[in-house]
């Protein structure tokens, strides 16, 4: 049997707006100008460019809600009331960038080319066929990221065959392959750490070098005793009896490159460009914190669409055809104003969060002293800023800094508390200092352990255990004593 019955629930839903202003808050800078260029083809009333009149201060700028949410506007009506459409500040140009100081500020771009493209062009160079020529493409085109191919020989052999129809053997892709290793970096196309240490050492061979000579005997002969620090064992299997030979090797053998991806043939470090969202300069003691917003254009509503309401305005508003013009030119215009308005929200939000992370750390912001961090979390900044917890996860999410000292991202500056023996809670990177300064002033020769760390911390005031010791110093990615231990 069928029942009609009433039921009522409190659902809470969001806007339009608010959705479109949270989307806009996690976005970072580096894809801010993406985001806008895509509104700016959807929506042909929104434009950019410089205001034709002096700039004026928008007076009627939205206070921002506990939440950072956008006011809503109210749905369109059937009849259109044109008077709203008309005003002035309608059409007033929205300057995305924050601070006008920030204009005369350059931002460096990165101009290096890529590592496959520094391999292509020295492919270029080797005068090899074109069979030779597509394996060579193959090859480099398998390089990972950290400069290795991984990918086994018989398997780009068949991926020769299938994807290019190109017939070739182990030997004739091992022999373009011992071309491309001569390549610049050094060690590039290696197919593990060890084949890369030896074709740096290679390179570095004169025939003269005893040092280099000896270096390349160890990781050839001796790999697996090296990468345990069994120097004794070392000394045996290569039957020699002055240690300072393989100490002078291995001093060499270390400060090799054991990732050649991550340089190019000038020598450069290539590495990816990060725009920073905030920009934090130390004016004599004082900071000033301000918001990179360089790629972002001046947004503003298109001028024509002027025409149009004042023409609808002195029609008789019964050409059918031209209301509906009129309707859908209304509903782009409140998408634009919208847009402009979260825009304006995102960089309101990002300001008050940022400051308030600068104002709780502000003894670290002025020298860039780890230890001078304190223990911090999401809710300490909500709190502060009285916004909801996942507005300060979204802006600290994906966003960075520039400091004098370093760019950051915001997630750096967020730590658990580890309680002293003054009662006082310590940030959990201050620990991760003291521990990385106590292990680069150790004896080489007879390294700490995490209990001897432990124990050290312990007297310093800092209550930790032995597990959260080893935790951070994995953190660190400091090896364990056993591999930290030198001659």
């Amino acid at each position: 049997m069928q029942k009609l019955s009433l039921h009522q629930s409190l659902q809470q839903k969001l806007s339009p707006q608010q959705i479109q202003f949270i989307k806009l808050l996690q976005v970072p800078t580096a894809e801010l100008e993406n985001r806008i260029e895509e509104e700016l083809e959807l929506n042909p009333v929104l434009e950019e460019g410089e205001e034709d009149e002096p700039e004026t201060q928008d007076e009627t700028t939205e206070e921002e809600s506990p939440d950072g949410e956008v006011a809503e506007t109210p749905e369109p009506d059937e009849d259109i009331d044109i008077k709203d459409y008309l005003r002035d500040d309608d059409y007033t140009s929205y300057k995305t960038y924050n601070d006008d100081e920030e204009d005369d500020r350059e931002t460096p771009i990165a101009t290096s080319s890529t590592l496959q493209e520094t391999l292509m062009s020295q492919l270029g160079f080797l005068g090899l066929n074109e069979k030779q020529t597509v394996i060579g493409k193959q090859l480099i085109g398998s390089i990972e990221g950290d400069g290795y191919i991984r990918r086994e020989m018989e398997s780009i052999v068949n991926d020769l065959a299938f994807a290019l129809g190109i017939e070739t053997t182990l030997e004739e892709v091992a022999s373009v392959l011992k071309k491309i290793q001569t390549f610049d970096p050094a060690g590039i196309a290696a197919r593990n750490l060890q084949e890369c240490l030896l074709l740096q050492l290679e390179r570095m061979d004169d025939g003269q070098d005893v040092d280099v000579i000896v270096g390349k005997r160890i990781i050839s002969e001796c790999y697996e005793e090296f990468t345990k620090k069994h120097y004794a064992k070392i000394l045996k299997k290569l039957d020699l009896e002055d240690e300072d030979f393989i100490k002078d090797a291995i001093e060499l053998i270390v400060r090799l490159n054991p990732k050649p991806g991550g340089e190019t043939s000038n020598g450069m470090v290539k590495n990816q460009y990060v725009i920073p969202d905030f920009i934090l300069t130390n004016d004599n003691g004082k900071l000033d914190l301000a918001l990179n917003s360089r790629n972002a254009p001046e947004l503003r509503v298109s001028r024509s669409y002027n025409d149009m309401f004042h023409a609808y305005d002195k029609s008789d508003k019964k050409d059918k055809k031209l209301k509906e013009a009129v309707s859908f030119v209304k509903q782009k215009l409140d998408a634009a104003r919208w847009f402009i308005d979260a825009i304006k929200q995102r960089q309101q939000t990002l300001l008050r969060t940022m400051r308030a992370i600068v104002d709780l750390q502000y003894d670290y912001f002025l020298d860039g002293d780890e230890t001078k961090l304190k223990p911090m979390i999401l809710k300490d900044i909500a709190q502060m800023i009285n916004m909801d917890i996942s507005t300060v996860s979204r802006v600290a999410s994906s966003k960075t800094i520039q400091t004098d000292f370093g760019t950051f991202p915001l997630k750096y500056f967020f730590s658990e508390g580890i309680s002293t023996d003054s009662g006082e809670d310590a940030s959990s990177r201050e620990v991760k200092q003291i521990i990385k300064d106590l292990i680069s002033t150790e004896d080489k020769s007879k390294p700490y352990s995490d209990d001897k760390l432990e124990e050290q911390l312990n007297e310093k005031g800092y209550n930790i255990a032995r597990r959260t010791v080893a935790k951070y110093r994995e953190q660190l990615n400091i090896p364990v004593a056993r591999l930290r231990k030198e001659m």
